[in-house]
């Protein structure tokens, strides 16, 4: 079975940076495409961005394209997503998922994804 951990969530001001960490255990890494996701209170989750198993292809919603980034490190089996120029918009939980790769389309909905972490905070204040 398929564990997501996710960590690297905080307070930050906007502006600012943070870097979300996921770290995946009980399969191999390397054959699963990862994304993530996030949730504002009272609202629903949305995609953020998704990268292929080998990590060469990346897709991200327009809202934070061009300030996050996502990578993987599949030697440490961590998927990350680096947030810059943070807006106060930003602040919702963010999760982790994943699902296993069936060709090069990255996908951006909820329902592709088989795998889920608990999620982490993320705050930015004005």
């Amino acid at each position: 079975q398929v564990q997501l951990v996710e960590s690297g969530g905080g307070l930050v001001q906007a502006g600012g940076s943070l870097r979300l960490s996921c770290g995946f255990s009980g399969r191999t890494f390397n054959v699963y495409d990862m994304g993530w996701f996030r949730q504002p209170p009272g609202k629903d989750r949305d995609f953020v961005a998704a990268i292929s198993w080998s990590g060469s292809s990346t897709y991200y919603a327009d809202s934070v394209k061009g300030r996050f980034t996502i990578s993987r490190d599949n030697a440490k089996s961590t998927t990350y997503l680096q947030m810059n120029s943070l807006k106060p918009e930003d602040t919702a939980f963010y999760y982790c998922a994943a699902k296993p790769s069936k060709g090069p389309a990255l996908s951006g909905l909820l329902a592709g994804y088989d795998y889920w972490g608990q999620g982490t905070q993320v705050t930015v204040s004005s």
